[in-house]
């Protein structure tokens, strides 16, 4: 069992363990028609969250963080500490998924490239992780962006992979770094 990697603090950022009591504030931003034109899941039931966050700090694998600014949360980040692929006696919980979402009220600050960067020095440099892993659609620049800045490499382009409502069938883009990628970048 890992231990939560969270709290942290970057600049004006907080990195946290969510609490039940952040339900409506993640709900505000995290149902917003224009955050859900970029997720899988397009809408969250105000129940299945706070059953979710109530679960969490029983959770050996889901490190997901809230992201408070000037005490608001402004985002929330998702880290799951996964079984890297193989054949059987393969190393388990070696690997881990990341993901973030920021309140379209605080985008363009910096938060998800904040929030991404902090979500990998929390799998290498906190849970010893090997190597983590995010996709995003390729329609989504700001994601791409924020995927690259922080040090993760393309490794793959899903051609038509993904049901959008409004789009049809949308192309996935598939990220991932290595633990001595990570500890190799410059500072």
């Amino acid at each position: 069992m890992h231990p939560s990697p969270w709290p942290v603090r970057v600049h004006d950022l907080l990195l946290r363990d969510p609490v039940e009591a952040d339900t409506e504030a993640l709900l505000a931003f995290r149902n917003d028609p224009d955050v859900n034109r970029f997720m899988v899941h397009t809408h969250v039931d105000p129940d299945d969250l706070r059953r979710d966050l109530r679960g969490l700090a029983d959770s050996a694998t889901d490190h997901t963080c809230v992201v408070e600014r000037d005490g608001g949360v402004v985002a929330i980040g998702f880290l799951e500490v996964v079984d890297g692929p193989g054949q059987p006696g393969a190393p388990t919980g070696t690997d881990g998924l990341i993901g973030y979402v920021v309140d379209p009220r605080h985008a363009r600050q910096g938060i998800g490239r904040a929030t991404a960067h902090e979500l990998l020095r929390a799998c290498f440099e906190r849970l010893g992780l090997r190597r983590v892993s995010a996709a995003a659609y390729a329609d989504n620049p700001a994601s791409v962006r924020i995927l690259e800045a922080v040090g993760m490499r393309r490794e793959r382009l899903s051609r038509q992979a993904l049901w959008h409502a409004e789009l049809g069938w949308i192309d996935e883009v598939g990220y991932a770094v290595l633990a001595e990628e990570w500890a190799a970048r410059p500072a």
